[in-house]
Parts: C-alpha cells; structure tokens; sequence
C-alpha cells in the first residue's frame, strides 16, 4: 500500500505528534511504500495534494488547539476535500492521532468528530483515531520502551492501529491518559515545566499566577 503520514503539528522540532508517527511508522513499514508531508514549513503543492488522492491510507497526526485542530491543517484539510472529489482514485483510509496537553485523553473527542466529518464530506473511510492525553509528557519520556510504564496503553494501543492499518481496517476508536497518578503527572507539570520555562524567561511563580 501507499501510506501518507501527515505530521499536522505547527513545531518545527520535537513535536509529540512527530513523537507519535515515529513511534507508528516502524510497525508499519514493512511491505508499504511511506510518505511523509510537514505542514510545519511551508503549505502542500498541488503536485502534493494529487499525491494524497492517490494513496491508500492517510494517517494525520496533530495537537489539540482549543478542543479542535490547528489552523494551518484545517486550511489543509479544506483545501485537499476539494482535490479529492475532484482526482480521488480508489478508496482511501483515514487514521487519526491526536494529543492534547490535558491529562484526560478524553479531551480529544471533538477534535476526533472532525476528523469523522471531514472524511464523510470527502467520501474517505474514517478507520480509527488515537487520543493521547498528557501528550507534553512524551518529550520526556523518550528512553521509556513504548508499551513500558506511562507509555503502556500508548504502546496497547499503537499496535491495534498498526494492526487496522495493514488491513486497512475500521475499529473503535481510543481515547486514554498515560499510566501515570494525575496528580504526580500535575506536580511534574507545574515544576519541571511551567515554573522552570517562566524561570527561563526572567519570570517568577507570581508572575504565572497573576491575574490582569
């Protein structure tokens, strides 16, 4: 099969949505032919958007932005429901994955239900979409084995979707945490991140806590 992996994410670097496709795409790879298309840098060329119309199977990766998706894959999207009524050449599926920075994996259901209605519109069978919760811990928990610890329903659930997509299967969809306390997940938040990037940028802890 053709296999497009969008990475959907505004970073240029470390994003946990290239975190998420790099842990994907190995257990995919074999006897596929692989794409992959950066929205971070520049938009798509048509030559690009054709190529989309060609594949297989899409598999979009992305972070939640105010319980939907960013804006520059939303243009994306918009743009490439037209080329696929227009040049779509066989039946393609959808797969999402998405991460959002609450610790609720829940969080990404609306998010999801666009994904859904972006394929009905475009006549693309939606297969299945991930939801990741405390999707900013991943960055640092890179030396964990993926199926190990906080990653475990991660690592459970990857091996599903990679299973849906080799035979470009439809299956419920999962929406989960990380196996971590929330309320060590929130300490870890609020000082090894929040107070320590205010640190670096001349704040103190009353600064974050003001209100205007």
């Amino acid at each position: 099969m053709k296999i497009a992996l969008i990475n959907g994410s505004p970073k240029v670097k470390k994003s946990n949505s290239a975190i998420m496709l790099g842990i994907l795409e190995p257990l995919i790879r074999t006897g596929h032919e692989i794409t992959t298309y950066h929205l971070n840098k520049k938009p798509l060329t048509p030559e690009q958007y054709r190529e989309l119309c060609r594949m297989d199977v899409l598999v979009i990766a992305f972070p939640l932005y105010v319980d939907g998706i960013p804006s520059h894959l939303f243009r994306m999207l918009v743009a490439l429901e037209e080329y696929m009524k227009a040049e779509r050449e066989g039946d393609i599926y959808v797969y999402a994955l998405i991460n959002n920075g609450f610790y609720e994996g829940q969080q990404n259901h609306i998010a999801l239900e666009i994904i859904q209605n972006w394929c009905s519109r475009c006549g693309l069978h939606f297969g299945q979409g991930l939801g990741q919760g405390a999707g900013e811990m991943m960055g640092f928990l890179e030396k964990v084995p993926v199926g190990r610890g906080p990653l475990k329903n991660l690592g459970r659930a990857m091996q599903g979707l990679a299973g849906n997509i080799h035979s470009r299967n439809v299956d419920e969809s999962m929406l989960f945490s990380p196996n971590f306390p929330r309320f060590a997940w929130k300490f870890s938040a609020t000082h090894s991140f929040w107070n320590a990037t205010a640190k670096k940028n001349g704040l103190k802890k009353k600064d974050i806590l003001r209100r205007l």
